[in-house]
């Protein structure tokens, strides 16, 4: 990729094939992370979905102390932690305990297999470790680029599969389960799904910052709507976008890491959804008359009209 070392001094910026690979595959994983992301931001799975983006470290470094194909040990180890996350964990104070006993055993075996690839890396690829940690955006091929967008769309498309069940499931556990919805599967397989999801993703923004696509975007987008389908599409639109502007701002300004442009650009999302919502609350509090949205007031009000008209 030799244009990357004069990329950012103008000129179209689809005009260099590694940014087309980076927009092909950011996109598609962008999208995934969003929609993903938008289940976990309603079912209260932040945690989850952060301890997941560090499995796909720890599983990587497995892979590639063993001598592995590193996408081996990123989907096996985040697919089968997040399938038995949803099997001994629930959704509530039980689920953090699980997360969190699960999550520093993990960070534990990370440094070992980092303690063993480390002492192998003089005979290896010794950027690998770099990568996993930050990611890789720019530098991915068009043949990886393509893997990456196929295999987000494949996820997307499962996802599609369950979304509905899954929001049911999501608002009113007992209700989907009088419905014959089967809850108590939905959980782990979500999990599984979000797991596959960290592994893409980690491979494009690095484990580190995965985290960020899958929590900011979501919810900014719970942020502008209560409305659960809108708030799911509206993250997947604002994930790209993150990915977009951060790219964008990467190629122009090429001292920023493109993971950190785009982390960056998906927080901001975040910030400018919240303080807008902010501004929208207090302007709805304050009344012009006596507060009409309190219904002691509507009650009081209604009360006083009927005196008068009788």
């Amino acid at each position: 990729m030799t244009g990357i070392a004069t990329f950012g001094t103008g000129g179209w910026i689809l005009s260099e094939p590694f940014m087309q690979n980076a927009f092909i595959a950011g996109t598609a994983v962008a999208l995934l992370a969003g929609l993903v992301g938008h289940f976990v931001v309603l079912r209260g799975q932040v945690f989850a979905g952060d301890a997941l983006s560090h499995v796909a470290y720890t599983g990587a470094l497995a892979a590639l102390a063993a001598g592995l194909d590193l996408r081996l040990g990123l989907f096996t180890a985040t697919i089968g932690i997040g399938f038995a996350l949803g099997l001994f964990g629930g959704r509530g104070a039980s689920d953090d305990v699980v997360i969190g006993t699960t999550f520093a055993w993990i960070l534990g075996l990370g440094v070992f297999f980092l303690s063993i690839y480390t002492t192998r890396s003089s005979t290896s690829d010794s950027t690998a470790n770099v990568k996993v940690l930050f990611g890789s955006i720019l530098g991915i091929s068009s043949a990886a680029a393509q893997s990456e967008a196929w295999t987000a769309a494949g996820l997307i498309l499962v996802l599609l599969a369950i979304a509905r069940p899954l929001l049911f499931a999501s608002l009113d556990p007992a209700g989907a389960s009088a419905r014959g919805i089967p809850v108590r599967f939905l959980g782990p397989f979500f999990l599984a799904l979000l797991g596959a999801t960290a592994a893409t993703a980690s491979q494009l923004v690095g484990a580190l910052l995965v985290f960020g696509l899958l929590a900011a975007p979501p919810a900014a987008a719970r942020k502008l709507t209560d409305r659960p389908w809108t708030a799911f599409w509206l993250s997947g639109a604002l994930a790209v976008a993150a990915v977009w502007a951060g790219l964008a701002l990467a190629y122009w300004v090429p001292t920023l890491p493109s993971s950190f442009t785009i982390t960056s650009a998906a927080s901001l999302e975040y910030a400018t959804s919240a303080a807008a919502s902010w501004i929208l609350a207090r302007r709805s509090r304050i009344p012009a008359s006596p507060d009409s949205s309190n219904p002691e007031t509507r009650q009081g009000a209604c009360a006083t009209a009927g005196s008068r008209h009788q």
